[in-house]
């Protein structure tokens, strides 16, 4: 009898000690859930960051969207960008450099095809993102930096998320890293006026090669694959792209004009790879070029959208002195059909001009129009104030997150001095 009592006890016991330790488990499992959701808190704004930016614009390579989705951008970025490192936006990092939008990476990357066996070589490594992106997708990284600060910052933070297989270098990108060579894939994320020499002869036979070309501000994405030794060409998309530091681009053959800016393309005629984009203008999201009824010549730009907040634009940069220029004559013809604002403050169908001083900081913004209902062709002209720390302008057209129609031509600049 004595014995099944304490037998009893002794299972009363064991379920106590039992249900102790279920508890505990629970509660350390709810810790370590806490924590890893606290080290990826950024998580929901990458998933977001993808669909919004990435997938809808078109990129559909699995593994470039599982990469996108996965390395933490906002690791990239200076701390007080973090809450903007999820848009679709350039972002200043030092230096008169920047880190490319979210799209811009994506497209770069699913454009070279990368493979698993792949060695890649990056020119440009700016804040490491992009080699962090190719990091998962191919066996090795070897990316060059000219700026010796971004390059040994970005090469610690790459060590200090674990991507082992990039290789940081500060050195001048254009001339390669010949002792790696031949390579199979390369990107370049700065703009050379021409494709340097080492990067061809550092391309591996059958190897693929996107990179920016043109003159500072007028850039197009081109694709080389290199056949017998020659490269054979693709053009792509328009692209902006901030300059490589150094004497390549000081001795560009063509050089900025901060004296006379002017818009290129603003009567939208020309189209020269008949890929229904307007030559000149970049970061287009949902335009197209129609001549039904144009108002000049024979062409104008549409854009459309009927999701609010989703961008549906395009832009155009030039070099300004807003020491010599105090204004901007800004005029062309707006037509619009049920266009609506959306539901931020910001987010106006419009023309907007934005302002950056020399490090590429932004330093203000003029808005024309703020244009809902619906419209047919008029002229517009106005003056826009140029502040005097100004050394690049954007054009930016577009519905900005509204809906509706935008449709615009015949879109000049005349300078007014101080």
């Amino acid at each position: 009898m004595e014995f099944i009592v304490a037998l009893l006890a002794f299972h009363r016991c064991s379920q106590r000690v039992l249900h102790v330790l279920i508890l505990s488990c629970l509660f350390l499992q709810a810790i370590n859930s806490a924590f890893a959701q606290r080290r990826d808190a950024y998580r929901e704004k990458r998933l977001e960051m993808v669909e919004l930016y990435i997938e809808r614009e078109g990129v559909s390579d699995k593994r470039v969207l599982k990469a996108m989705r996965t390395v933490p951008r906002h690791e990239f970025v200076p701390p007080r960008q973090r809450r903007r490192a999820y848009l679709d936006l350039p972002l200043a990092i030092g230096h008169r450099q920047t880190i490319s939008p979210p799209f811009v990476v994506a497209y770069m990357t699913e454009t070279i095809e990368p493979k698993p066996e792949d060695k890649v070589l990056e020119i440009g490594t700016g804040s490491g993102y992009q080699a962090a992106v190719l990091s998962g997708l191919v066996r090795d990284v070897y990316t060059i930096e000219i700026v010796e600060s971004l390059g040994r910052g970005a090469a610690k933070v790459l060590d200090r998320l674990g991507y082992e297989n990039v290789h940081v270098k500060v050195g001048d990108g254009y001339q390669g890293w010949p002792e790696h060579a031949p390579f199979d894939k390369i990107i370049v994320t700065c703009s050379p006026e021409a494709v340097p020499r080492p990067l061809v002869e550092q391309l591996k036979e059958g190897g693929r090669m996107i990179i920016p070309l043109g003159e500072r501000y007028q850039q197009v994405f081109h694709l080389f694959e290199k056949q017998d030794g020659e490269l054979v060409q693709t053009r792509l998309i328009p692209t902006l792209f901030v300059p490589m530091t150094g004497i390549s681009e000081e001795q560009r053959t063509l050089q900025p004009d901060p004296l006379n800016p002017r818009v290129i393309n603003g009567d939208f005629e020309l189209d020269e790879n008949d890929d229904g984009l307007a030559d000149h203008w970049h970061y287009q999201r949902q335009t197209e070029l129609s001549d039904a009824g144009a108002p000049s010549g024979e062409r104008f730009l549409r854009i459309e959208n009927e999701e609010p907040q989703r961008l549906a634009q395009a832009l155009q940069g030039m070099a300004i002195d807003g020491r010599k220029i105090a204004a901007l004559r800004v005029a062309f013809h707006v037509e619009y059909s049920n266009t609506r604002s959306g539901p931020e403050p910001h987010q106006q169908p419009s023309v907007v001009v934005l302002f950056f001083d020399a490090v590429r900081r932004r330093i203000g913004e003029t808005v024309i129009g703020r244009w809902t209902g619906s419209r047919g062709w008029r002229a517009v002209r106005t003056d826009v104030e140029v502040p005097a720390r100004t050394r690049e302008v954007v054009l930016s057209i577009g519905l900005h997150g509204g809906t509706g129609t935008l449709s615009i031509d015949a879109l000049t600049l005349k300078k007014k001095l101080r």
